[in-house]
C-alpha cells in the first residue's frame, strides 16, 4: 500500500479574539485537516467557556486535537507540549490528514519551529523541596534566595513571579547551572520553517478590542461565572497556569466580594486589551516572516488563501 501523502503543516496565529479558530475550520474543512490546539489555556478541561475553547459543534465539524485534555491542577509546559503536538502532527500524517495548528500562545511556535533548550529533568524531591519553600515563605523570599544563588535569572525576573523562580532555583540547584545557560543551548524543532505554512492574523488593533470585549458579554452568558466558581472551589495553587486565565483573577474578586459585576466587567476587558497589546507586539518582533491574513475573508480572499496553502504543499 502506497505511503499516505504528507501535507504541509499549516499554522496559525494572531491575538486573542482575532478569528483564528473560524479561520481554522474553514481551512480544516476545504483541506481535509484535522485542528490542533497551540494555546496554553485551551489545553486544560476547566475553563471552557473562558478560554474560548472551540465548542461541540465546532469538534463536529472537523478533527480537533489537545483541546481541554489537562486538569488544571497540572503546570502544562512548553516541553510537554512539543512532545504531544510533534505525536499528534505524526497521527495527522498517518491518517492522511492535514495538520492545522492553531492557537495565541507565542512561546508554543517557537518550541515547535526553534526547538526548546535542553534543561534536563528535575527530580521531584529536588522540585517538592523548593515549591515547598515558595508556598511556606512566598515568591519574594525565594527571589531573594535566587538572586543570591542565582543573580542572572532573578534579575530576569518579577520578584512576585513565584512559579518562574522556583523554577530557576530547581534548575540551578538540580543542574550546578544557571538556567540561562540552559536557555542559551540550541533546541531541536518539531518542524523546519520551510515545510510548513505560517499564517498570522493580523486585524487592526481598534477591532479586536472590540471582538474581545463582545465576546466576555458572550462568555458571561454561556456560564464563565460558573466556571470560575467550579475552579474557585478546587482550592488550587494560585501559582498555577490556569489561575491566571484570562478574566479569573477579577471573576474570583466578584465571587469574593472585592468588585462589582460592573467593575469585574471593566477589570477582566482591561485585562484583555493588555494582553492583546502584548501579543501584537511579540508577534510584530518574532514573526515577521509569517504571512498575514485577515480574519474576515470572502470567498475570492479565501480561495486565494487555499491556494496558497496548497500550492506550498
Amino acid at each position: 500500500m502506497p505511503a499516505k501523502p504528507r501535507h504541509k503543516p499549516i499554522l496559525i496565529t494572531g491575538p486573542t479574539a482575532s478569528g483564528k479558530t473560524g479561520l481554522a475550520l474553514a481551512l480544516a474543512e476545504r483541506l481535509d485537516g484535522v485542528i490542533i490546539n497551540s494555546d496554553s489555556m485551551q489545553v486544560y478541561g476547566d475553563l471552557a467557556v473562558l478560554t474560548a475553547r472551540p465548542d461541540a459543534a465546532d469538534v463536529a465539524r472537523v478533527p480537533h486535537r489537545m483541546f481541554g485534555h489537562v486538569d488544571g491542577s497540572e503546570a502544562y509546559s512548553a516541553g510537554r507540549f512539543q512532545r504531544e503536538i510533534a505525536a499528534e502532527i505524526e497521527s495527522s500524517h498517518a491518517d492522511g490528514l492535514r495538520p492545522i495548528i492553531v492557537g495565541g500562545t507565542g512561546l508554543y511556535f517557537k518550541a515547535l519551529l526553534d526547538g526548546l533548550s535542553p534543561v534536563p529533568t528535575i527530580p521531584e524531591d529536588i522540585r517538592s523541596h523548593w515549591r515547598g519553600l515558595e508556598k511556606e515563605h512566598g515568591a519574594y523570599a525565594m527571589w531573594t534566595v535566587l538572586m543570591h544563588d542565582d543573580p542572572v535569572m532573578a534579575l530576569r525576573l518579577e520578584p512576585n513571579d513565584g512559579q518562574r523562580i522556583v523554577r530557576a532555583l530547581e534548575v540551578f540547584h538540580a543542574t550546578g547551572k544557571s538556567l540561562d545557560h540552559w536557555q542559551q543551548q540550541p533546541g531541536k524543532p518539531v518542524i523546519a520553517p520551510d515545510k510548513c505554512v505560517r499564517l498570522m492574523l493580523s486585524p487592526a488593533r481598534d477591532d479586536v478590542y472590540v471582538r474581545a470585549d463582545q465576546r466576555f458579554d458572550q462568555m458571561m452568558v454561556a456560564g464563565a461565572l460558573n466556571e470560575v466558581n467550579f475552579l474557585n472551589a478546587r482550592a488550587l495553587d494560585p501559582n498555577l497556569p490556569i489561575m491566571r486565565a484570562l478574566g479569573v483573577r477579577p471573576l474570583l474578586q466578584y465571587l469574593t466580594g472585592v468588585l462589582t459585576m460592573d467593575q469585574t466587567t471593566t477589570a477582566a476587558k482591561a485585562e484583555t486589551r493588555q494582553f492583546i497589546k502584548r501579543q501584537q507586539t511579540w508577534f510584530k518582533g518574532q514573526m515577521s516572516a509569517w504571512t498575514e491574513v485577515t480574519a474576515t475573508l470572502n470567498e475570492t480572499e479565501l480561495a486565494d488563501l487555499i491556494r496558497l496553502c496548497t500550492s506550498q504543499s
